[in-house]
């Protein structure tokens, strides 16, 4: 698994969203080097990583079944993580996640709480797909094996990725998405579209958690409006819930100024 590490401090794990990869994450990395380690990896088949072979375990099989199933998973990406912080000697970590990030730090958390010191969810939902969101992602996976994703995916994804302010006022943001959802291998985008199609819902997993955990969301996002997070920070014990003014979907690109902001006090707090 391909990861983007620097700083020093408390370790902090940063998953990113769909369909871009860890550099998402860059903005935050250099105005949190200074507090925290920052590790950003690349999930199974984008990016640079690659999409066979990164797990060798299966953390929804039983205990000492470590076979690794090949149908596409959300378990499966979160075993993966779990493994990265084996090979890197992490017994804990502060753990977020965006969106699909999001999903896959929930089933991290699921299948390992104790490997969790502290929960950031941004901009992302428990709740599984309905009917018609997991046809449309199977639609999509199709299509990326049958024509690649050249052009359309980002075309079809980026008005919902960003919000309202971005699309008016943040040209540089909208062509940098742009890039990184055009650079990421059409086999990756199929697998994680069919393994976010059949992931469980996760409230019971955040209603267990007594852990530090803080849900962020921006105020125009329409793809997890504010009022998923608002579900989020309800089912977390200890949940706090941030919403940020003029950003949608992948806040940190759009204005990580802010995000940092937000985000920095509850991050010392538990660091």
């Amino acid at each position: 698994m391909h990861y983007i590490e620097s700083g020093a401090g408390t370790p902090l794990v940063l998953l990113h969203a769909f369909p871009v990869d860890a550099r998402m994450w860059n903005p935050l990395r250099i105005r949190l080097e200074d507090q925290l380690r920052v590790i950003t990896p690349d999930q199974r088949g984008l990016g640079e990583s690659a999409l066979d072979g990164l797990s060798a375990r299966n953390v929804g099989a039983p205990s000492g079944d470590r076979s690794v199933t090949e149908r596409p998973s959300i378990d499966l990406a979160a075993a993966d993580i779990l493994d990265l912080l084996d090979q890197l000697e992490l017994p804990q970590v502060v753990l977020g996640g965006c969106s699909m990030g999001g999903y896959v730090a929930m089933a991290v958390l699921r299948a390992a709480p104790e490997r969790v010191a502290g929960l950031l969810l941004v901009d992302t939902k428990a709740a599984g797909d309905n009917d018609e969101q997991r046809t449309n992602r199977l639609n999509v996976a199709d299509r990326a094996e049958r024509e690649g994703t050249n052009d359309w995916l980002a075309e079809n994804m980026l008005p919902n990725l960003l919000g309202r302010t971005s699309h008016e006022q943040r040209p540089e943001v909208v062509a940098g998405v742009r890039e990184l959802i055009d650079a990421q291998p059409a086999v990756g985008v199929a697998w994680a579209q069919r393994a976010m199609a059949g992931r469980p819902d996760s409230t019971e997993t955040l209603l267990s958690y007594l852990g530090p955990a803080l849900v962020v969301v921006g105020e125009e996002d329409t793809i997890t409006p504010p009022e998923n997070a608002r579900e989020l920070a309800a089912a977390l014990p200890e949940g706090e819930l941030v919403t940020l003014a003029g950003v949608g979907h992948l806040p940190s690109i759009e204005d990580p100024d802010m995000f940092v902001e937000a985000v920095r006090p509850w991050l010392s707090r538990i660091s």
